[in-house]
């Protein structure tokens, strides 16, 4: 009756996984024949149904496996299987939820481009990849779909191939990734060299070879093994490794703000609940790995990378790099809520982020959209993702408007969103553990508090520069245009705009907007005990902190942007410092970079004048003594041998002359020899 009953979950999330595999492998026959993408948009609903029907199964219900036998090495027997579990299948169904409105607003967003079929197809490659990761019950079938989702993102990132910045960003993001991916296998290494499996329910699940006997208590225990904590150790950091460039933590994050140099709709899915998301959900997989010295490392990278991202942000003018740093921020804090041991807030954080941020980048997406269609028909040369070149879009896009500014509710964390559910789990709850810890960890959660305020600063930037004031390009289009081209954009762009809008509202994650432990989600991934204590006045104080912070933060902005009243200089070093990410682009191009090339030019260098040089005065040395060896045989060697054959050939010739048959000859030469022999007597 059992195997019965997971019949059902099992097979509805292998269509889940297949069917944008399906579409891809179509996609990929097909060509330039399909370019419509309608293969793909099917796939993706049916896998939107069938990770419903999984995620309703499995959900606060027990875990569900299954595995077939893969290969043998030794005594080591590798599987291929499926997990089941609330983590996993919250992310089964997250996928295809965010992608589904992604691939309708895709179909007029990249409406006659002359590379939509490669769109289609990388795209269901990429869904295909990430589904694939989430439902993997062994960490080695998580690193191969872990290096398929980098591939599928290389893809995406650089689709228009023939703009040098794409191809560049899109290398950029493939070796930065390749950095993270040596962790992981390292990770792996470590874990089958001491354990003899990749397993994770026999690694992770209850009563496995690793668990935790408290939360975040750092102690683990092996039944079977006895292995040495600095090897868990070892292996947990490694795996962080392989978040940190997954997930852009600081100082592994410079690929996330070049990937943008994809499609709009592309960065939203990378940025949402895909790739990004990926190292996130490795963490809370693998949690029990961690001590408490690797959470609060974890915390500490968490929280320089929310903080500089946020300055980052502030003094960006691309509406797709805020938004990138933006993103890069909001990871900085889910990586706090996995360090100081509440997984489960990173991953509440995780899911509403992938909401509000999609529906930010598809609401830039649309902005750039209409920009890109005024500088078509205005022959002008502008770029259409500038917010200087943007103002007044409130006239023109007035539904564009009120979406994006949800969103941009949502990403500050203001109450009724559920952004200020999910944030507010992490920043009170990391400050209940900074006072369980000690005064000086109060760091973490102050800079939290901080970032927020910045949060909410640069996004309230973004939209009164785009939304309010006049038109900046007004006086450059007059004349050229014969009626208004600025307008909202197509329905099937604002339709899935629309959805995602009421998924940032409160009602979707808990009905009291006011209490993150009344989620339903908090709910089935709630841990069964924290190391520390809960406090009530944080409940309120906090929350009241940051709504009258982002308050005054939108007032300033008002005042700078809207009404002119800008006290800063534009040049100071500060605010050059953001726009340029903190030079730690150059600072690595420098380094990196300009070093490989100095390494590979000294490297040349000594090839050609030590090396070539040293094997030229061998080969010197070698020839004259070859030379030395010629002569001395030609003429020592030879000579000797040819002297000798001279003088035997002219003895021979002497000595033939004798033998002539004549009589006198004969008599003559015996009397010679008498006379010899008479001399030879007389005298000796």
């Amino acid at each position: 009756m059992d195997q019965l009953a997971h019949i059902s979950p099992l097979y509805t999330a292998l269509f889940t996984v297949a069917a944008p595999f399906i579409a891809f492998l179509y996609q990929a026959v097909a060509g330039k024949r399909d370019q419509s993408g309608i293969i793909s948009l099917i796939a993706i609903i049916f896998s939107f149904i069938f990770g419903g029907l999984t995620w309703l199964a499995i959900w606060n219900n027990p875990m569900v496996s299954a595995q077939i036998n893969w290969f043998t090495i030794g005594e080591a027997t590798f599987k291929v299987g499926i997990l089941l579990n609330n983590l996993n299948v919250l992310m089964l169904f997250l996928v295809p939820t965010v992608a589904l409105p992604v691939h309708i607003y895709s179909r007029a967003y990249m409406k006659g481009d002359s590379g939509i079929h490669r769109y289609w197809m990388y795209l269901s490659l990429f869904c295909f990849a990430m589904l694939g990761l989430v439902v993997m019950d062994s960490l080695l079938l998580m690193y191969i779909f872990w290096e398929l989702v980098g591939f599928a993102s290389y893809l995406l990132i650089g689709f228009w191939f023939t703009r040098e910045t794409a191809v560049q960003a899109n290398k950029k993001a493939f070796i930065v990734n390749r950095i993270g991916d040596l962790g992981f296998l390292i990770g792996l290494a470590i874990i089958f060299t001491q354990f003899k499996t990749l397993n994770l329910v026999d690694l992770f699940g209850e009563g496995g070879l690793i668990y935790q006997s408290s939360i975040t208590g750092g102690l683990w225990v092996s039944p079977v093994n006895s292995m040495d904590q600095i090897w868990l150790t070892i292996a947990g950091l490694a795996f962080f490794l392989a978040a940190m460039a997954k997930s852009a933590q600081f100082p592994l994050h410079v690929w996330l703000p070049d990937a943008m140099e994809g499609p709009t709709s592309v960065s939203s899915l990378i940025h949402a609940a895909t790739m990004v998301a990926a190292g996130v959900f490795l963490l809370a997989t693998v949690f029990p790995l961690f001590n408490e010295s690797a959470l609060l490392f974890i915390a500490i990278i968490g929280t320089i990378t929310a903080a500089s991202a946020a300055y980052f942000a502030l003094g960006q003018y691309d509406i797709k790099r805020i938004l990138a740093f933006s993103t890069i921020s909001q990871l900085g804090f889910m990586m706090v809520g996995i360090g100081i041991g509440t997984w489960d807030a990173a991953l509440f954080h995780l899911v509403t982020h992938a909401f509000f941020k999609c529906l930010l980048f598809l609401s830039a997406g649309a902005i750039i959209h209409e920009m890109a269609h005024l500088k078509s028909h205005s022959q002008l040369d502008f770029d259409p993702q500038d917010l200087r070149n943007m103002g007044g879009l409130k006239k023109y896009m007035p539904k564009t408007f009120i979406l994006m500014s949800i969103a941009s509710l949502a990403l500050a964390g203001f109450p009724l969103t559920s952004g200020y559910l999910s944030k507010d789990s992490i920043i009170i709850s990391s400050f209940e553990w900074a006072l369980s810890k000690g005064d000086l960890y109060l760091i973490i959660p102050i800079s939290l508090i901080t970032v927020s305020i910045l949060t909410a600063f640069y996004i309230g930037r973004l939209i009164l520069k785009a939304f309010f004031g006049d038109f900046r390009m007004l006086e450059q289009v007059k004349g050229k245009l014969h009626g208004t081209v600025l307008h909202e954009a197509p329905k099937t762009m604002l339709i899935p705009m629309f959805i995602l809008g009421i998924c940032c509202l409160f009602p979707l994650f808990s009905l009291n907007p006011l209490s993150y432990h009344d989620s339903w989600l908090m709910d089935g991934l709630l841990l069964d005990e924290y190391t520390f204590a809960p406090s009530h006045s944080a409940h309120l104080i906090i929350p009241l902190i940051l709504l009258i912070g982002s308050a005054i933060s939108w007032t300033i902005g008002w005042k700078w942007y809207v009404q002119h009243k800008y006290p800063l200089n534009a040049n100071s070093f500060a605010l050059k410092a953001s726009l340029n990410q903190g030079y730690i682009n150059e600072l690595y191009q420098w380094i990196f970079v300009n070093g490989t090339l100095k390494l590979a030019q000294f490297c040349y260098w000594f090839d050609r004048f030590v090396v070539d040089a040293l094997v030229a005065f061998i080969q010197f040395i070698i020839l004259s003594f070859s030379q030395l060896s010629v002569w001395i045989d030609k003429y020592i060697v030879d000579g000797f041998v040819n002297a000798v054959a001279s003088v035997a050939y002219w003895t021979g010739n002497q000595v033939r002359l004798v033998q002539n048959g004549k009589l006198q000859t004969t008599l003559y030469s015996v009397f010679l020899f008498v006379l010899l022999g008479l001399i030879y007597l007389i005298f000796f």
